[in-house]
Formats: C-alpha cells, sequence, structure tokens
C-alpha cells in the first residue's frame, strides 16, 4: 500500500492510516534487526560481550547524524536506538548465558 506523503494527507484518518503503514513496515524491520540479534548472542561466547560500549557510542552518534540529516530530532532517535540497544544487550546476555548453562549441564550428563 502507498503511503501519502504529510504534505497529501487532508485529515486525521489520512494520517492515521500513513502512521499504521509506517509502524507496520517498522516493526518488520525491528523483527529482522532481531534475528541479527539472535544470531549475534549464538556467535558470542561471553555475557559480558554482549555490552561493548565503543560499539555503542558509534552507533549512536552515527544514528544522530543520519538523523539530523533526514530532519528527525537527533535526542528522539537517540532515546529509541539507547532503549533498542539496552533490550538487545539485556536479551543477548540472558541468551548467552542459557546457552553456556545448557552446554555445562550437557558435559556435565555426558561425562556420567
Amino acid at each position: 500500500m502507498t503511503v501519502k506523503t504529510p504534505e497529501n494527507c487532508v485529515s486525521k484518518q489520512d494520517i492515521r492510516t500513513a502512521i499504521d503503514i509506517l509502524d507496520e513496515e517498522l516493526i518488520r524491520i525491528f523483527a529482522r534487526r532481531q534475528g541479527y540479534v539472535r544470531r549475534m548472542s549464538q556467535i558470542k561466547q561471553h555475557p559480558d560481550e554482549a555490552f561493548d560500549r565503543e560499539r555503542i557510542e558509534t552507533m549512536i552518534a552515527a544514528i544522530r547524524l543520519r538523523a539530523e540529516g533526514l530532519g528527525l530530532e537527533p535526542a528522539q532517535a537517540e532515546l529509541v536506538w539507547r532503549t533498542l540497544i539496552d533490550w538487545n544487550v539485556a536479551w543477548e546476555k540472558r541468551a548467552i548465558s542459557t546457552r553456556l548453562e545448557n552446554a555445562d549441564i550437557a558435559s556435565v550428563e555426558t561425562a556420567d
């Protein structure tokens, strides 16, 4: 479905419809992104690897610049990305810990 540009919206319903369409696109993109986070949790070897301050700050700086270039408030983009990153770090830590615990249990059971 085609999304009307903001300038072509003439009613609140036009705007709501456009936002609903964009929200659907966003949720699909976030779901794809989560697939990469899941894969990363399979590659990382320790839960502490989930948090990389330097990588996060580099990402945030780039996001702020991109947002500003697109006319989006950089502070809004930063808030969204920091929330997303915080959630993903916590998720990765749990996933990696669980994988390692299950591997430990399997190795103990195999040794018995």
